[in-house]
Parts: structure tokens; sequence; C-alpha cells
């Protein structure tokens, strides 16, 4: 009889220590899987907290708006596009992603459905001078920048991005162009004026900022990096720069960071520089 007490309490005892590390290792695994869980949260929150505004409110209802408007008003030759399925296409290449991960692939279906041509000696480029270039565009016809096309017409102005979880769309806050380059507005922009860039022919017009410290040309604006890289030189044949001044300003120190830049431009021939003063 005492043996088999003793055999018994050895059986309780190892019994009762396989529970106890049974239920320490449990309790193990449910506070790593806590703290992981928390990890991955706030990585998460801190990955779609960006410095930029979020989604422009009611983004589709501005983008249809402004697609049914252009192909009515603006440009009704253009009136085949299928507005609905460009907002659809539009959405499809961000919602639900990681705003720093979009790809020319993403945008490619969009660019296929909404562009079209502009006609020659009409192309404007631009290069900090938006509010100027703009006003001459509203009011002289005979020229178009890539906020006069479709493209630039539907997203100018507003802001969108995506983010993995639901819904889809962050309305809280897009990343700046300098957090991260592959974010939805600065692909978009950059494929859209490439493709600008490479439709333009004959005499092609630039308004550049004659009054700026960091000089009229920039080789890290859209124009300085992407848009002058794009211009076939087998269809532009002259390249016309206006170079616009404050008035009563001092006299500019980039007409000879501009002289010297057409000096390196073999491909076109290159009007006279011409010097404005704005309004």
């Amino acid at each position: 009889m005492p043996f088999q007490n003793r055999s018994s309490r050895t059986r309780q005892s190892t019994v009762l220590l396989v529970g106890i590390m049974v239920l320490i290792l449990t309790i193990v695994a449910v506070l790593a899987a806590v703290l992981l869980a928390n990890g991955t949260k706030e990585t998460s929150m801190q990955l779609l907290h960006w410095k930029d505004r979020g989604t422009t409110k009611n983004l589709q209802e501005v983008i249809l708006g402004r697609c049914y408007n252009y192909i009515t008003t603006v440009n009704p030759e253009l009136r085949d596009k299928d507005c609905q399925k460009i907002w659809e296409t539009i959405q499809k290449a961000f919602i639900y992603k990681n705003p720093c991960n979009i790809t020319t692939e993403d945008y490619q279906p969009l660019l296929d459905l909404a562009n079209h041509t502009v006609p020659c000696n009409k192309s404007l480029f631009w290069s900090k001078t938006n509010d100027l270039v703009h006003r001459y565009t509203k009011t002289n016809h005979n020229f178009l920048t890539l906020e006069d096309t479709l493209l630039g017409y539907m997203a100018d102005g507003v802001s969108w991005c995506g983010k993995p979880s639901s819904p889809g769309i962050n309305y809280e806050s897009c990343p700046k162009w300098s957090e991260c380059e592959s974010n939805p507005l600065s692909v978009y922009w950059k494929m859209a004026s490439k493709m600008f860039a490479e439709g333009a022919c004959g005499v092609v017009q630039v308004m550049l900022n004659g009054s700026i410290d960091a000089g009229a040309f920039r080789n890290n604006s859209i124009f300085g990096s992407v848009e002058i890289f794009n211009l076939d030189p087998e269809k532009v044949s002259t390249v016309q720069i206006w170079l616009m001044q404050n008035i009563g300003g001092p006299p500019s120190l980039a007409l000879g960071c501009m002289h010297q830049w057409a000096l390196n431009t073999s491909h076109w021939k290159l009007a006279p520089i011409l010097v404005l003063h704005s309004i």
C-alpha cells in the first residue's frame, strides 16, 4: 500500500507540473500574440500617417463631374470617352494599396483610356508659373497646358491615396512627394507629363519663372526631369521660352542659366528667349 500511495502521489505531481507548464506556455503565447498585434498595429498606423492632405472628399463625384464637363463642354470632340470606366480605372490604380508602392503599370490602363492628342503648335509647358500660365490659357485658347487636357483637368488640385485596410482609401493623410517617390499623385503626374511631352509637335512654348532664387530652369522640376527629356526632336521644331518676371522686381539672374541651357539643347531650334513681366 505505501508503494501505491507513493506512485499515486508521483503521478499527481507529474500531472500538476505538466499542467502548470502548459498554463505558463499558454500565458506566454497569449502575451506574445498581444504584443505582436499591438506592434503591428502601431507600425501600420505609423505607415499610414503622412504629412500631406488626405484623399479629396467625394473624390468619385469630383472626378466624374470634371470628366463629363470636359467631354461635353470643354472638348466635345472627346464625347466618346467613357467617364465611368475612367473613374473605375483611377480607383483601381490606388485603392487598398500601400501609397508608396504605386507603379506605372497601375496607371497605364487609365492613360490608354483618357489620352488624346494636342494639336501641333499648341503645347505650353510651365514651371513655377502655375497661376499665371492658367490665367493665360483661360483667356487665350491658342495654347494648352497639361491641366487643359482631360488627364490634367480631372486631377488638378485634388488628392488621393489608398491604404491596405478597409475602406481602402485614406481620407486622413497622403504621402508628400518628398516622403516617398512612388506615391499615387507623383506617379500619376509624371506619367501624364511624359505623355503630354511625347505628344507635343511643331513649336513648343515654355513659361518659366525668372523671379525665384532657385533659378528659372530647375533640373528636379517636372519640366526639367521629365518633360524636356520626352520631347520628340523628330516632331518638335522650335522651343520658345517665356521668362516671366515680377513687375518692379530686380533683374533676373536666371536669364544666364536659361541661355546656358539653350546652348546645351542641341535637338531643337531655340527661338529668342522672351523676358516678360507678369501682371
